[in-house]
């Protein structure tokens, strides 16, 4: 019935080939439209998902008891306004409130600290931050 009211143009069988591959490839070029806008079109199959064990893994969690550690220790050794500076960069406050807070002049101070208190920090780590060298 709808291809007749609205190819009702077409006359010839020959026409019909053409018409119906033309169709065609409208509707897959939409299917594939709308799985795009769905987020269907690069879904991951629910087998090939990994799941974390709920238990945990005992060598990460010892790894990141030491990381911990040596992190702690570290921010300890370091002096008054590097731990300051973390505070707030821990408290999500941007360079520009930082220098505010500090009642410096130039925000290119507060960069400058924070690069050199970086650097400290890694020095008092051992020099990496994964773990021991």
């Amino acid at each position: 019935m709808l291809l007749h009211e609205k190819y009702g143009h077409v006359e010839r069988l020959e026409e019909l080939l053409p018409l119906s591959l033309q169709i065609t490839r409208f509707k897959i070029l939409d299917l594939r439209r709308k799985a795009f806008r769905r987020g269907e079109y690069n879904l991951v199959p629910i087998e090939e998902v990994q799941v974390p064990d709920p238990n945990g893994n005992p060598g990460a969690e010892v790894e990141r008891k030491q990381m911990l550690d040596r992190l702690s220790k570290a921010m300890a050794a370091l002096g008054p306004r590097c731990r300051q500076l973390f505070r707030w960069k821990l408290q999500e406050k941007s360079f520009a409130e930082i220098q505010v807070l500090f009642g410096v002049r130039s925000i290119n101070t507060v960069y400058t600290w924070d690069f050199r208190c970086r650097k400290e920090l890694l020095e008092k780590m051992g020099g990496t931050w994964e773990g021991k060298p």
